[in-house]
């Protein structure tokens, strides 16, 4: 019989085939594979799903037999990349593309999709531990380091794009420039962003972690940066982790303190800004430095 069955005789158990000739001895027994899947056109329930990059369609007992390879080109993440360009792709079908393999259960599409859902988004990948990840089922100690090399790789890309020829000309550009890196934070960051005389970005530097007061942001510390690169001016930039960026009495009792540390150091402070999900409050123009 054919398709995973037994053929031959029923003979002894365990006899070997014959490896030289590539055919098994009479009366042993050999599992033959079932055929691959072939796809006919108009027929693959993955065609279904091509704008998520998912398989809702797509049934438990088919999920078992696909790996990436049975799909067509135009569904494959890598190929879909080279094609129209990473910018058309999804989150799960980059990640994908990181992990280049799945489990025996998962696609590694189907691994992505569900890293994301586990870990709540990419941000949650960038927040979470190496050793979290990697106890992760189908993950691994060497997929998680090929995930968080990448995650670092675009933060550093970022990092290294956001101060140059940077130019502040209001609270928006401020917040352009530090909105997407600090809206998630899960304590407050005090920064620095440090300005030439054309108000033009030296440097970005923090200050403290933990909750904002006069005990961990002493002028002395939040002018140190600024004193050693010879910064004109400095724009003080926090975040506030409940998303709301509405000053406090403690933030307005602090700019101020800083406002007149700046006076006495020739270095001018130009701005607090507080920074809330997506959103972000200028203390400057509300008229709270002074």
């Amino acid at each position: 019989m054919l398709n995973g069955l037994t053929v031959g005789g029923v003979g002894e158990p365990g006899t070997p085939p014959d490896l030289k000739s590539g055919r098994p001895e009479r009366g042993s027994r050999v599992r033959i594979p079932p055929p691959p899947l072939k796809f006919l056109k108009g027929t693959n329930p993955a065609n279904t799903c091509l704008k998520s990059g998912a398989w809702e369609s797509v049934t438990e007992e088919m999920r078992g037999r696909w790996t990436l390879k049975d799909l067509p080109p135009e569904v494959r993440p890598r190929e879909r990349l080279a094609r129209d360009g990473e910018r058309s792709l999804s989150d799960a079908e980059l990640l994908a593309i990181i992990l280049r393999t799945g489990t025996q259960e998962e696609t590694a599409l189907e691994l992505a999709q569900r890293l994301l859902y586990q870990f709540g988004g990419l941000q949650g990948l960038h927040q979470c531990s190496l050793a979290e990840l990697a106890e992760v089922k189908g993950v691994g100690m060497a997929k998680a380091c090929q995930i968080k090399a990448a995650i670092e790789m675009g933060r550093r890309a970022f990092e290294s794009a956001r101060t140059e020829k940077v130019t502040i000309r209001s609270p928006s550009d401020i917040a352009r420039l530090l909105m997407s890196e600090m809206r998630y934070l899960d304590r407050e960051h005090l920064k620095a962003v440090l300005l030439n005389t054309r108000n033009m970005v030296l440097d970005v530097v923090t200050i403290s972690v933990g909750t904002l007061n006069a005990s961990l942001a002493h002028p002395r510390e939040c002018f140190k940066e600024a004193i050693r690169q010879s910064a004109a001016a400095v724009i003080f930039v926090h975040n506030h982790p409940s998303g709301d960026p509405s000053p406090s009495p403690e933030d307005i009792s602090l700019t101020r303190q800083l406002v007149e540390a700046g006076k006495l150091l020739g270095i001018e402070v130009l701005d607090h800004v507080i920074i809330g999900d997506g959103t972000f409050v200028s203390l400057k123009e509300r008229g709270l430095m002074s």
